[in-house]
């Protein structure tokens, strides 16, 4: 017999990756030849140059171009010519740890909710994609004790959360404007059709980066917000030894 209640935490570390410039410049790009393959954010036209190495140097160069460097004033930035390019803007912000509540007696089993919010902003033209990563495997543990990862009945999420008698399960499910198709559905199965409910397509976590949201185009300033819920389940056979279970989840923000 367990009269301890289990209690569940989310810790979160945010990752980005991308050489980052933060500049409070008001900026204006455009992509100026793209396919269904390709984008091609900036051009060059000169009547020289080009890429030349050696066993010790690589050296890019560039001639004819004129009027080329960096400008300023208060209000605008200009690199000019295709030496000076322009930077990426990317940025996450930090996703809040989750207690999930209400606590689980360990005897009767129960229900678990939380959640937490991203924000991913950048203004690249070709976009950004915001991956999640579990520490461990199982994500939660509490010492030598563990909680199972989500497992949905297919391929693909569930579209509910779905638990057992003899079940114990953490899953997750994003929700946002960015949502990638895996988690989208047809309002009955899920990697299919166009709606993003809140709380459904369930996955489990795992040791492996699964991508949860991703954009093609630039979303500067206002970024754009992924709420990533999660649920802990355990069944009313289950004899979970009571603790404070913790699931450490890595989100990673990676340029397009």
């Amino acid at each position: 017999m367990i009269s301890r209640k289990d209690i569940f935490f989310l810790l979160f570390r945010a990752t980005l990756l991308t050489p980052v410039v933060l500049l409070s410049l008001h900026l204006a790009t455009a992509q100026v030849m793209e396919s269904t393959n390709y984008r091609l954010q900036s051009d060059s036209v000169n009547i020289g140059g080009g890429l030349s190495t050696s066993t010790s140097y690589t050296l890019e160069s560039t001639a004819g171009e004129i009027a080329t460097g960096e400008s300023s004033s208060e209000t605008y930035k200009l690199k000019a010519g295709y030496q000076q390019m322009q930077e990426v803007y990317l940025a996450i912000s930090d996703a809040a740890n989750v207690t999930l509540s209400p606590s689980i007696p360990g005897v009767t089993g129960g229900t678990a909710y939380g959640s937490t919010v991203v924000t991913v902003t950048t203004d690249g033209m070709a976009g950004y994609e915001l991956t999640i990563e579990a520490e461990n495997s199982p994500a939660m543990q509490s010492g030598v004790n563990t909680i199972p990862d989500y497992i949905p009945a297919g391929a693909n999420p569930d579209f509910t959360f779905t638990i057992g008698m003899s079940d114990a399960y953490l899953g997750y499910s994003p929700y946002g404007v960015d949502t990638v198709s895996r988690f989208l559905d047809n309002g009955a199965s899920c990697n299919t059709g166009s709606s993003n409910a809140t709380s459904t397509c369930w996955d489990g976590l795992s040791t492996t980066t699964e991508t949860i949201a991703s954009a093609t185009s630039a979303n500067h300033p206002s970024g754009a917000t992924t709420t990533i819920y999660f649920r802990v389940g355990i069944g009313s056979s289950v004899v979970q030894t009571g603790g404070t279970y913790v699931a450490t989840t890595t989100l990673t923000a990676l340029p397009l």
